[in-house]
C-alpha cells in the first residue's frame, strides 16, 4: 500500500457486542507512529474454530503464509489472532516469515498456548523489514490487558489509512435459542477484490464446525468483500477471518435450517462491513453501486460491472459530478461481452435516463442529472438487454486527496 496516515478519531464510538469466549486487547506498541493502537489481540477460549479467506495476490505476505500454515497445524482451533499496523511484512523473504514467527513463539509463551494456535496478520507499508522487537515487547501488555468488551478499540486499533473504524454486531435467534456475531473491519485503498487491502475478524458464539465455517464465510465474502472496489488493487496481506466459539447451544430444530439462518445473519454483517469500506475509501466523496443487468450470465454482468468501476475516466468524472456519459459507454463496449448489442444497452443513474439504443437517451435531462450527480451516494443500473443474470459492485469516485494519500504514503 501508499503512507499511513493516523486516523482522525472523529466518528461516533461503535456499539459492539461482546461474544462470549473472546477477549481482545488493544496497545500502542509505535510499530510505525508513536502514541496510535497499532498492535490487537483476539484471544480465544479452548475449543474455538475458525474458518479464513485470504488473499489471492501472488506475493502474499509472511503473515498471510505463516496464518495458513498455523490454521492447518492447529485443526482450525487458533487460540489467539495477532495484528499489527504500520507495517505489512510483505515483500520481506526469509527474513519476513522468522520476524512473525518470533512474534508467534512469544505471543504463544505468553499465553500458555503452542505456536502454531497463534495466527498472524499484518498490515502496513510494503517491503520494510517488521520490528518484531518492539511487537515483542508490547505483547505482555497487550495479552494481559485483553478484555471481552474491546471490539471498538480493536476496531480503531487495525486502522491505517481509514478515517474511521468500522464494526457490527447482529444479535439473532433460531429455534428459541439467541446468538451474537460480531466483526470488525479495516481497508480504504489497494481495495479491490481476491481480496482487496483490508482485514476482517468476525466471531460468534453459534456452534459451528470448521466446515460448516468455512462453507459459510466463502459464500458470505463472494458477495460482500468479493463485490467492492476503490482502485482495483489487490494487496499483499488480506484476510477475513471467521471463528466460533460454540459456546452456545444450539436449538433442536434442523441442523440444515440451523445453518442457513446463521447464513442470513453472516451475509448481513459482511455486506455491511464490506460497504463500510467503500463508504471510506481513500479520498472518497462519492459511493456509488453499479448495478448489470439483463445479462447472459453473472460473469458478464460481473465483467461489465468492474470495468465501469475501475475505468479511472469514469471515477474522475463521478468525483466532478460530470455527467460524461460517453465514458460509461466506453467502459461498457470494452469489458469483452461477446456479441454485446449495443442497441439493447440502456443506462440510467439514480433512475434519470442516460443513454439507450447506442445513444443519449430521448428523455435525457443533463440539469437534473448533474443535480443528482452532486449527491455523496448514486446508483449506475445498466440494462445490457440480453438475458436475465444480475449483479452488483461497489465502489467510489478518484479524488484529488486519492491522489495526496498514495502520493505520500511513505513520507
Amino acid at each position: 500500500m501508499s503512507d499511513e496516515s493516523p486516523a482522525a478519531e472523529k466518528a461516533d464510538e461503535l456499539d459492539l457486542l461482546p461474544v462470549n469466549g473472546v477477549r481482545l486487547g488493544v496497545v500502542a506498541a509505535g510499530i510505525r507512529y508513536p502514541d496510535r493502537r497499532d498492535l490487537v489481540a483476539l484471544m480465544l477460549d479452548p475449543g474455538s474454530t475458525a474458518a479464513a479467506v485470504f488473499t489471492r495476490n501472488a506475493f502474499c505476505a509472511a503473515p498471510v503464509q505463516l496464518a495458513r500454515a498455523h490454521l492447518k497445524a492447529c485443526d482450525s482451533q487458533p487460540r489467539l489472532l495477532l495484528v499489527n499496523t504500520g507495517n505489512a511484512n510483505a515483500g520481506t523473504g526469509a527474513s519476513g516469515l522468522a520476524a512473525a514467527q518470533r512474534c508467534c513463539d512469544r505471543a504463544a509463551e505468553l499465553a500458555g498456548i503452542r505456536a502454531e494456535e497463534v495466527l498472524p496478520f499484518s498490515t502496513g507499508v510494503i517491503g520494510e523489514d517488521l520490528p518484531d522487537d518492539v511487537i515483542r515487547d508490547a505483547l505482555p501488555t497487550l495479552v494481559a490487558s485483553a478484555q471481552s468488551d474491546h471490539w471498538a478499540d480493536a476496531a480503531w486499533g487495525i486502522l491505517t489509512t481509514d478515517t474511521r473504524p468500522k464494526g457490527a454486531s447482529r444479535r439473532f435467534e433460531i429455534d428459541g435459542e439467541s446468538y451474537t456475531l460480531t466483526g470488525i473491519a479495516k481497508g480504504s485503498g489497494m481495495l479491490r477484490p481476491n481480496m482487496a487491502t483490508m482485514l476482517a475478524f468476525l466471531a460468534t458464539d453459534a456452534p459451528l464446525t470448521p466446515a460448516q465455517l468455512q462453507t459459510a464465510l466463502a459464500e458470505a465474502v463472494e458477495k460482500s468483500f468479493h463485490r467492492i472496489t476503490v482502485d482495483g488493487d489487490t494487496s499483499t496481506n488480506d484476510a477475513v477471518v471467521l471463528v466460533s466459539t460454540g459456546t452456545a447451544r444450539q436449538g433442536a430444530g434442523d441442523a440444515r435450517a440451523f445453518v442457513s439462518q446463521f447464513q442470513t445473519a453472516l451475509d448481513s454483517l459482511c455486506l455491511e462491513l464490506a460497504l463500510g469500506l467503500v463508504r471510506d475509501g481513500e479520498g472518497a466523496s462519492r459511493f456509488v453501486e453499479i448495478a448489470v443487468g439483463g445479462g447472459a450470465s453473472q460473469e458478464e454482468c460481473l465483467a461489465v460491472a468492474f470495468t465501469v468501476a475501475h475505468s479511472p475516466l469514469v471515477k474522475t468524472a463521478l468525483f466532478a459530478g460530470d455527467p460524461n456519459w460517453g465514458r460509461i459507454l466506453a467502459a461498457i463496449g470494452r469489458a469483452d461481452v461477446a456479441k454485446l448489442d449495443v442497441n439493447g444497452v440502456r443506462i440510467t443513474i439514480n433512475e434519470l435516463p442516460i443513454a439507450e439504443r447506442g445513444a443519449r437517451a430521448a428523455a435525457y435531462d443533463e440539469q437534473a442529472i448533474a443535480e443528482v450527480m452532486a449527491g455523496r451516494e448514486l446508483v449506475l443500473h445498466i440494462d445490457l438487454g440480453r438475458g436475465h443474470a444480475r449483479e452488483r459492485v461497489w465502489t467510489s469516485d478518484f479524488s484529488y486527496d486519492y491522489v495526496r494519500i498514495n502520493a505520500e504514503y511513505r513520507s
